[in-house]
Order: C-alpha cells, then structure tokens, then sequence
C-alpha cells in the first residue's frame, strides 16, 4: 500500500524557492509522487518550530500551508486541488498543527495558535473545524481552553473521548505537563474531563505522545516513576499502568508538535490492541522492536541503524526516520513480519542524493566517549570523531586542531547519525567533538537537569572538559582548539569564549548573547524557558549573558544569522559584532536575507561551512584550505 511522507530539504527543480511538500511511496518500478500542488508549502509555524503540519485520513489530506496559515483539504481522487478550511485573515495570525479527523462528526480536531489580539500573548486551544461549508461564515468550535499550551488531541476509535496534553508557563513541556481525557458529546463539546496523569503536584512528570488502540485503551509515555520516559497504560478508573519500564526513553523532547515513538501494529488492517512497535534510545543508541502487552516481551527488530524516530506502522511494515555513522537521515521501510524471519528493509528516501558509498574512505566513524566533569564524580558524554581521508596520512608528530560543537535546544541531543557537514572538516585534517553535556536528553530526567540553573556553567564547563580530556589523551593539539554552535548552542559557544580561555577562536550560528534581550523579545513558547535554565531577574540574566563580559573575551569570532529569524532575533548578532569589532578582535558577521531559524536554502549552507572553515584555518589552524574559497572580510585582520 501507499504511504506518505513530508519532504523537506533542497529541491533541485524548485531552485531557490524551498518549500515543503507530501510525496507518495513509489510503487514497484515506479517513481515517488509528488502530492502537494505548486504554489502551496506544507509548513506550520505553530511554537514558530511547527511539526504535525498535515494528517492523512483514507484519501484525503489536510494541511497547513506555510504562506498563509490556513488549512487545506486536499483529496487524492478526481481533482486533487486544495480547498481552504479555515477562514482568511489578515496575514498568517492564526496557525494550526497536530490535527485528527473526526469522522463522526465530520470535523477536523487540531490545536490552534491565534495571534489576532495586537499587543498580547497569543492564544492556544484546541478547536474542532468543519470539513464542509463556507470556511468564511463560521469560526472553529474550541472544544478546549484556559491553558498556555495544547498538544496531542486524539481521538479514540469509538468517537467518544479526546486526550490531548496540556501544559502551562513557566514549564516546557518536558519539564511537567498534564494528560487529559474528555468525553465527547452529543453537540460535539467535550465534558467530563479527567486528568490521567500530571495532576498530582508531589509527582513531577512530563506525559506526552497518548494514543488509542482499537479497543479504545490510551496508551502514553511518561518519566514519573525512574527518570526515564517510558511506556504506560491507562484504563476506566484512572489506573495507569507501566507496560515495559526500562532506564531508557521512549519518546523525544517536543520541540516540534507530532512525536510518533510507537505505534499499534496492525494486523489484516486492523489495528492491533496488544502489539505496539516502538523505539526507545539508551546512551545514545537507539533499539526498535515489539512490544507485546500481553506479556510485557519485547521482541528486538534488528537494523543497522542508530538513530530512529517518527515510527509509524501499518500492515507488516514499520516506517521510520533512521541515521546511523553510516546511513545519513533517511526514511526507511522495515518488514518485520517477513515469512523468511528476517527484519527486511529498504530506503525510501534519504537525505543525501549522493553515493555515499563511493566517499567511505573519507568518512570518520565516531565513537561514544565518556569524561570527568569539573564535578566530582560526575561524567558527560561526546560523539568523537577522529580526522580520515584515504588520499592522506596525518604526520605522526602533529596533532590535529579540534572542533567542538555545543549542541542546540539546549535540551535537546548530539546523535551519530552521518551528517556530511560533518564530514566536511574530519576529511579535511580536523578532529570533531559532538558533546551531549550536562543537560542533554536521552539520559533521563536527573541529567536533563544538570542544566536547570545552570546554563552558561554546566554546558560551558562540559565542552572545555570534553576539549581538555582529547587534549590529555594525546586525540588533538592543544592549541588549536575551536568551537561553534546553533541556536542555544551559539549561546553556549560566546558564553564559553568569555567565561574561560580554553578554545581559540569561535563560531556562533543565530545564538544569544544577551539573554535579557531574549526573554523580552522572544516567542511564547519559550518566553518563560530561560528562568528554568537561568533563574528569574535582571541580575542572574545579566551574569550569564556574554554581551556584558567582553573585557573577558581575548580570541576571534565569526556570526552566522537569519534575518528573519523570529526566534533569536537579528539584534543578537548585531550587538556581539559591534562589541567585538570594538574591542578590536578579529570578527565578522554572516547576514542571510530570507533566512528564519536555522538555515534552509542549500547555498547559504555551503558559504557557511566554508567560511567557518576558512576562518578557522586563518586565525588559528595555520594552513591553506585545499577548498577554492573567498574569503569573508574580516574586521580588525583585514
């Protein structure tokens, strides 16, 4: 059977314009199709990252269309042209994510950001939207409200409950959310809401990803009970029950609505009430498998890869998107009732559309190394990779400079998945250092939390250490260390060249510098998030913020920014550049018209590789690139 999949990433044929769209699985020794027409973009904006922009219900496709914001009902029989669902306003001020069709009523359950009161913080429910009549002459149901924040409405096979999460400032949604149930009514309202789990304030915990099986049992993940997100069960009588608990996570953080971990697996198409695939990740390993709720028995699914998320089932076959060292990120179709007994896979799309297999020689397999801490008897984790091309031996009595990348979120995770941009600088003479510090996920709650109140120390203090232990065990040379980062990363990255002397030159991507400008300027989603990682007030935002202790800051740095970027706003940048250039220290400053959040046009991604690169070698590595490369001005060398 067909199925469909979101596609996002460069499109030759499209040039410039980059937009995402549905495409269908190619049939035998046919072609992918593409499903989304030209002139529509399946994107949402919903938390500004999105997520869940499109549900798929027999043959029809609701979306929301990144221009706009409006959803769109799309069929796949006759004319496939969109029809709009939701009212026009003035710009895209109302946005939709995370939608189910309820087919008894005919409606379509999604959650709703609202941006239309000037002035104020928007509004977030959950809201129920006709499937037929004049989107322009009703507003959508709200079916439910009060909250700051919404996600996961689902709906149970019989038609009669909703779930849905729900969440309020200052949490993210990791730190402690609710899990609801409602009934729903003859009108369609929803009455009688339960709280199934989050409700007890002595209980701190983080539910998420609830689904129904076919015998309407809510089965949802959550950390209450070992740290860990695992697996329970939730049955009439408020009994939860955990079904396979294990010091490992079952589900990811929601940066972005539509987490899928697990999934009913279906059997003569009808969904499964007691056989569940899922993932879950441990150390940085991910494992995929059954689970079979009869008996609590997992039944290991074989593959090669390391990295697994956005697990869907159907039929025999489990869909995932999966990397490993060796496999970039793909989407990949995994047969796992096979008559031969063998976990049979393919890959339907990848993100490379290159052979990878001809560039092996020049690829560098990372391992998972582990170091002390400044914290006595505390250890955090790096993905390590050493530099390898096949046309060059590294000279014995050199040692290579290093890279070292503070990931993103900040509560987020570095995986192993082959990554070509990372390629890019171990083929070229450079040892790479991915570090998941104090903060990370995927080590449970206790670890997660290194950071809370610490942002600006731990993460800072975990990269010097990570760079120091490579340095001591004779991995890289001491006096050409580097760091970079994205997001809360580039934070970490400034925060790190002026709260310690460890690295010689940085590159920051689209990250913070001044955090008070930050929380003023910021979306809702994370308006409240840096009191949890800081702490409330001018004073602890001043001291953590770089901008204020540049007379600390003594090597280069270069700036990569978006100038539409909504999240960290271009000021960000500006005011690190001018304060450099200041100070005179060599600086410079990358600005990209059109470009959000983190960049998505596949030129501006190259010029960014290549003049960190080039900066890098300039000021501190001491060689030529063998690239043909311009360099970038930069202020205060030039």
């Amino acid at each position: 059977m067909a199925t469909y999949f979101g596609w996002k990433g460069d499109r030759p044929s499209l040039g410039k314009l980059r937009r995402s769209v549905l495409v269908r699985e190619a049939t035998k020794g046919g072609f992918m199709e593409d499903i989304t027409p030209k002139g529509f973009d399946v994107r949402t904006t919903v938390h500004e990252y999105g997520g869940g922009a499109f549900t798929i219900a027999g043959d029809t496709i609701i979306f929301s269309n990144y221009g706009d914001q409006r959803l769109y009902q799309q069929t796949l029989k006759g004319d496939r042209s969109p029809v709009a669902l939701t009212p026009a306003y003035d710009g895209p001020v109302v946005r939709y994510a995370d939608g189910r069709v309820d087919l008894k009523f005919n409606r379509y359950i999604t959650v709703r950001e609202d941006h239309r009161k000037v002035g104020k913080e928007a509004s977030n429910e959950i809201v129920a939207i006709q499937l037929e009549g004049d989107p322009n002459t009703v507003e959508p149901m709200i079916l439910v409200e009060g909250n700051d924040f919404y996600s996961f409405p689902r709906i149970s096979p019989d038609g009669e409950k909703l779930a849905w999460i729900e969440w309020s400032h200052p949490n993210m949604p990791w730190d402690s959310a609710a899990l609801w149930v409602g009934q729903i009514s003859v009108d369609g309202t929803v009455i009688n809401k339960v709280c199934v789990a989050g409700g007890d304030q002595t209980i701190i915990q983080a539910p998420t990803e609830p689904c129904w099986s076919s015998k309407n049992k809510l089965l949802f993940v959550s950390d209450k009970d070992n740290g860990f997100w695992n697996l329970y069960q939730w049955v009439e009588g408020n009994n939860v029950q955990p079904l396979y608990p294990l010091d490992a996570e079952f589900t990811r953080p929601a940066w972005n609505f539509g987490n899928s971990s697990f999934s009913f697996i279906e059997t003569d198409g009808v969904p499964s009430g007691s056989q569940v695939a899922c993932t879950y990740r441990q150390r940085g390993i991910s494992y995929l498998g059954i689970l079979d709720l009869s008996t609590n028995h997992f039944s290991p699914i074989q593959t090669p890869f390391t990295t697994i998320y956005n697990l869907f089932a159907r039929e025999q076959y489990v869909y995932i998107t999966a990397g490993s060292p060796t496999y970039s990120i793909c989407i990949v179709k995994i047969n796992w009732k096979n008559s031969t007994g063998k976990n049979e896979f393919s890959v339907v799309w990848s993100s490379d559309s290159i052979d990878i297999a001809k560039f092996q020689p020049y690829f560098s397999t990372p391992t998972v190394i582990q170091f002390p801490t400044k914290v006595t008897g505390q250890t955090a984790f790096a993905n390590f990779y050493p530099p390898r091309n096949a046309d060059f031996m590294q000279p014995e009595e050199e040692k290579p400079p290093l890279l070292v990348r503070s990931h993103g979120g900040p509560t987020s995770e570095a995986d192993a998945t082959l990554q070509l941009s990372i390629q890019y600088w171990t083929s070229r003479g450079w040892a790479f250092a991915d570090v998941n510090y104090g903060g990370s996920t995927g080590y449970g709650r206790p670890y997660r939390e290194r950071l809370y109140g610490n942002w600006g120390v731990v993460d800072v203090n975990d990269c010097c250490s990570c760079a120091e232990y490579l340095v001591a065990t004779g991995e890289v040379d001491g006096q050409r260390l580097c760091i970079d980062g994205r997001s809360a990363g580039g934070y970490t990255t400034l925060a790190t060249l002026v709260f310690s002397h460890t690295f010689k030159a940085g590159a920051s991507l689209y990250g913070l510098c001044d955090l008070s400008v930050f929380q003023e300027d910021t979306h809702k989603f994370e308006s409240h998030y840096i009191d949890s990682l800081v702490g409330k007030g001018e004073l602890a935002l001043r001291e953590r913020s770089p901008i204020n202790f540049l007379e600390n800051l003594t090597c280069p740095v270069i700036l990569f920014q978006g100038l539409e970027d909504k999240v960290v706003l271009p000021n960000q940048a500006e005011m690190i550049y001018k304060a450099v250039k200041a100070k005179g220290i060599p600086v410079a400053l990358i600005e990209f018209e059109g470009e959000q959040h983190g960049f998505r046009k596949a030129e501006n991604i190259r010029y960014t590789l290549e003049q960190e690169m080039l900066f890098f070698a300039r000021l501190v590595g001491g060689f030529e690139v063998a690239d043909d490369i311009t360099p970038v001005h930069v202020d205060n060398l030039d």
